[in-house]
Order: structure tokens, then C-alpha cells, then sequence
């Protein structure tokens, strides 16, 4: 039941957004070659718009860590969205939800990541300080 919550959250927020982001910048369309690659890209674009909320670098003393998985099409637009784990504080999920949904969509994964399917998934993982601002696992340790 979570899972329909949280596609119903997205698609709320998808439909209800006046204006459209940018498109990921032109250093985004070169397809990434590895999995890895691609989840930094995704983080650093959710920290772009997000940066009120974004902390760098990585929490002393973490309040809440929530994953999502992400499951993106072809062209980088997000089919589903959800909390595959949180620990009790919703509105820090609802954030995390949020962030993504602001920041799609996110650059094609190209050929080699899709492996001759549709879609992809991933998981990140979003780090919440005791202020309510995150950090992304994707992008800890990872030179900008």
C-alpha cells in the first residue's frame, strides 16, 4: 500500500508543478557507462534543485536515512518512485519524494545501463541531518 501512496504522491506532484525544470544540462546527455555514474548524476541534479535543503559535505549525526528506489524510462523520466526504506518520519520521506519529482527529468541512461529493457532502477539513498537538510549517498566522497 505504500508503494500506491507514493506513485500517487509523484504523480500528484508531477502534474501539479507549473513549471517545468530545465532539462538536465548538455554535460548530462552523454550517456554514463556505468550504474554508478548514472546515480551521481541523478544525485547531483536532486542536490541542483534542491539546494536549500542539500548539506554538504556528509552529517556528523544523522535524524533520519530514507531510500528510494527509482525506476527512470529510456529517456530519463521517472515511472515510479518509492520508499523502499525508511525509519519513521514521514516528512522526511515526503522530502526525499519531493526532491526527486523536482528534479526529473533526469538524463537517458542509454543502451548500455537499459540492457535491452524499457526502464531501469536504482537505488539512492538520502542522508537527513537533525535540521532537516540531506546529503545523497551517491555523492559522498565524490569529487564535484
Amino acid at each position: 500500500m505504500d508503494k500506491k501512496l507514493a506513485l500517487a504522491a509523484i504523480a500528484a506532484l508531477l502534474g501539479g508543478c507549473a513549471i517545468a525544470p530545465p532539462a538536465p544540462s548538455a554535460s548530462a546527455v552523454i550517456a554514463p557507462k556505468t550504474l554508478d555514474d548514472y546515480k551521481r548524476g541523478v544525485a547531483k541534479r536532486i542536490a541542483a534543485v534542491s539546494a536549500a535543503s542539500y548539506s554538504a559535505p556528509l552529517p556528523e549525526v544523522m535524524k533520519s536515512i530514507v531510500v528510494l528506489e527509482i525506476t527512470v524510462d529510456g529517456l530519463g523520466a521517472p515511472l515510479t518512485v518509492f520508499v523502499f526504506r525508511s525509519n519513521g518520519y514521514p516528512d522526511l520521506a515526503q522530502r526525499a519524494l519531493q526532491s526527486v519529482a523536482k528534479a526529473a527529468p533526469f538524463a537517458a541512461p542509454g543502451p548500455a545501463l537499459l540492457q535491452g529493457a524499457s526502464s531501469m532502477s536504482f537505488l539512492e539513498t538520502f542522508l537527513f541531518r537533525d535540521d532537516g537538510s540531506f546529503q545523497l549517498r551517491s555523492l559522498v566522497a565524490t569529487p564535484d
